[in-house]
């Protein structure tokens, strides 16, 4: 059961990937020996970067005229949420924001991606942390899809350039609902596409 929703969610997530992909062009990253035996979705290059992605929500569009400099798949990730239970109640309830626990992989390898939120490349350790600048439409059942604007970078990398985030083609990953008692967690799965974006300088 556990391996069929797996297939499933992963199998949504290669959807996403597949229409930011016939969005923005084909181009494969140049993966290290580490990275080799790893199947990468072909995803967004230099030759491609001018290109918009199709079928943003105009809420969570980046700022006008900014590139796509990477786009990943998360072929391994969980929503993590932790009982909120208020003060003076024996139970409570998963209202509290959730803490990512994601492997993605896409045009530069992979990147880990867990709370902060944060964003590492494995490649070359560049590390980039943001927060939600705005949300799409509720979908139940489903996290939603998000614009985040990256506020701090670490290293140089993959990720220096980036300015803001994408977070497309949700699936899975909402809270859970009923009762829970003080310092339960619960994971669950989730798939979705991240494109990080580099934005055009402020006038």
């Amino acid at each position: 059961m556990l391996s069929t929703k797996r297939s499933r969610v992963r199998a949504l997530a290669g959807v996403g990937m597949a229409a930011v992909v016939a969005g923005i062009g084909t181009v494969t990253f140049n993966a290290s020996a580490a990275e080799a035996p790893i199947a990468a979705p072909a995803a967004v290059g230099p030759d491609a970067r001018a290109v918009s992605i199709p079928g943003i929500p105009a809420a969570i569009k980046p700022p006008k005229g900014s590139k796509p400099i990477g786009a990943y798949v998360v072929t391994d990730g969980t929503q993590n949420y932790t009982c909120a239970v208020p003060a003076g109640a024996t139970t409570g309830g998963y209202t509290a924001a959730s803490t990512p626990e994601a492997q993605l992989v896409g045009t530069g390898g992979r990147i880990h991606h867990f709370g902060g939120p944060s964003w590492q490349s494995l490649r070359d350790k560049s590390l980039v942390t943001a927060t939600k600048k705005a949300a799409g439409p509720d979908r139940a059942g489903t996290i939603p899809e998000l614009l985040l604007e990256i506020n701090s970078h670490t290293g140089t990398g993959i990720l220096s350039k980036a300015d803001f985030i994408s977070r497309l083609h949700t699936s899975g990953g909402a809270a859970p609902a009923g009762s829970c008692t003080a310092g339960q967690v619960v994971k669950i799965r989730y798939g979705a596409v991240y494109v990080f974006w580099d934005a055009p300088a402020a006038a």
